[in-house]
């Protein structure tokens, strides 16, 4: 029997735009103060954190029964929560608090990993993201000192093993590719393109428009990734029907 995916792709993507309104809406509030980097305050970082706030409530709308019987979906909610510490630390980071901000996005892509799983493995997929991380820590390698040098090897190796997971399990000839697979795997490169911007405009050399291109892929990221585990139980669904 053909998948219902398979006939209309992007069905469940449309059923879950209604509750990613809140989220849509909090991500334009965001842009449109554009509250200054250089007067940090508890504000800021609440306008900053709202969005992935949204998402919380996004996967807690599917019920505490959904999140109780798929771990995937608890742990990416996991990392959502890790990624909002994260987000208030780095409104801080001229006081020091980078580094913190860098521990609570590890712990958040530790938890993707986890949740993305490691089936299929896909071994070309972590070379090619493997060789991407190298060349892109070889390239910011002159530019650490301290313990930046390691913090950021680190962290480099942890977001590429998420990427891999993620990419990873993109199978195109798969009829359930659109909705689950294809939400986790642009969801990673697009945080992997937000980190690394980050990473060049802060050690490297000023970025143009760089706070724009870091907090767009970074929100996206997150949504995409939010996306492709409440879309789960759907999964499970067409499998029964097939």
């Amino acid at each position: 029997r053909i998948s219902p995916f398979l006939l209309n792709p992007w069905g469940g993507v449309k059923s879950e735009g209604p509750k990613l309104v809140p989220f849509f809406k909090s991500t334009c509030v965001y842009f449109v103060l554009w509250l200054p980097t250089s007067s940090p305050s508890w504000f800021s970082a609440l306008i900053k954190c709202l969005p992935i706030f949204c998402l919380w409530l996004f996967m807690l709308a599917h019920g505490f029964s959904f999140l109780g019987a798929h771990s995937s979906a608890r742990k990416i909610l996991a990392g959502l929560i890790f990624s909002s510490l994260g987000d208030a630390f780095l409104i801080w980071q001229e006081d020091g608090y980078f580094s913190h901000g860098l521990l609570m996005f590890a712990i958040s892509h530790i938890l993707y990993s986890s949740a993305f799983g490691m089936k299929p493995l896909n071994p070309l997929a972590g070379l090619v993201i493997g060789a991407i991380s190298a060349v892109s820590y070889a390239l910011l390698y002159p530019y650490l000192s301290g313990p930046f040098t390691y913090l950021v090897g680190v962290y480099i190796a942890l977001i590429g093993f998420m990427g891999w997971r993620a990419v990873a399990g993109l199978q195109l000839a798969n009829d359930l590719w659109t909705w689950t697979k294809m939400s986790a795997c642009l969801g990673a490169v697009l945080f992997m393109v937000s980190d690394l911007t980050i990473a060049v405009n802060k050690f490297c050399f000023p970025v143009p428009h760089s706070r724009a291109v870091i907090m767009a892929t970074y929100y996206a990221a997150q949504m995409l990734i939010a996306l492709s585990a409440v879309e789960c139980q759907d999964v499970e669904t067409a499998r029964k029907m097939a």
